[in-house]
Order: C-alpha cells, then structure tokens, then sequence
C-alpha cells in the first residue's frame, strides 16, 4: 500500500491547506522557514508579502525554495506536500490582481482589521506589497499515512 498522493491528490491538499512553511536562504545558505499564507494556483504556490522583507531580497538574491504544508494530529492522519523549486517576484500585473484577488478570498474570514491592530503594526502592514510566485520542481514529496489504515 502507498501513501504517496497523484499530483492531482497533492495540489487539492496544498489548495485545502490554511497556512504553509516557505523555506528561503540567507547569502550564507542558512534557510530560514517562515509561516506563511498562500494559494494555490495552476500548480504553483502564491505568497502575498510586503515587498520589503527580508524573504523577497532572499527570492530575488537566490531563488531556490522549499515549501511544505502538512495536517494530522495522529502520526497514522499525518498528510503532507513538500516541493522544492524556484521562486520569483512577480511582476505582470493581471497575474498580481489574480493572486491578490484569490488571497483575499481564502483569508477575508481570518484577517485582523487594520484598525483593531496597534499603530506600530499596522504601519508595517500598509505599505507596497509583493507577490511571490513558487514553481516547484517535478518531484514533488507527498505523504497520506492515513492510506495506511492503522487505528492509533
């Protein structure tokens, strides 16, 4: 028996999933893994993020990438999507608008309104923002132990 996903099986769990882990690197090589949210779309990962942080600088000085997304609170319900690939900013305004438009849609419900959050945060949120685009390599890494059919 296989706990691997189809392709297919695996881009429904990265749509479905509420928040992912975007690994970057540092100029050293040291990644740094972020929460991040995110959609899913025509097979790749999308992150909305002000454009001046540092994971955009890191995209653009190096493009490789990890992402996972995962769920289960029972080692026999883990399941999980790992990828690997390139990411960029992008840049082509109808993609932005397509991205930000289907962000606002998966998260509206979960978003603190700006004027319930301190000056100080709010200040960092409202400013130029980026779109990160992740094209993952062909190996994707996938794993459904529920498939396993072990009652923990």
């Amino acid at each position: 028996m296989s706990i691997r996903l189809s392709r297919e099986e695996a881009w429904e769990v990265l749509a479905a999933a509420h928040t992912g882990i975007l690994t970057t690197l540092r100029a050293d090589g040291m990644p740094i893994a972020l929460p991040v949210w995110f959609v899913a779309l025509d097979e790749r990962v999308y992150v909305g993020t002000p454009a001046r942080t540092k994971k955009v600088a890191r995209v653009r000085r190096d493009p490789r990438v990890s992402f996972l997304v995962e769920s289960g609170a029972r080692w026999a319900e883990l399941v999980g999507v790992h990828l690997t690939g390139r990411a960029r900013v992008v840049d082509e305004p109808d993609l932005v608008a397509r991205v930000v438009d289907a962000l606002n849609e998966k998260y509206r419900a979960f978003r603190t309104p700006p004027e319930a959050m301190p000056e100080g945060t709010r200040r960092y949120y409202d400013v130029a923002r980026a779109v990160l685009e992740i094209v993952p390599d062909e190996r994707v890494l996938t794993w459904d132990n529920s498939r396993l059919g072990i009652e923990d």
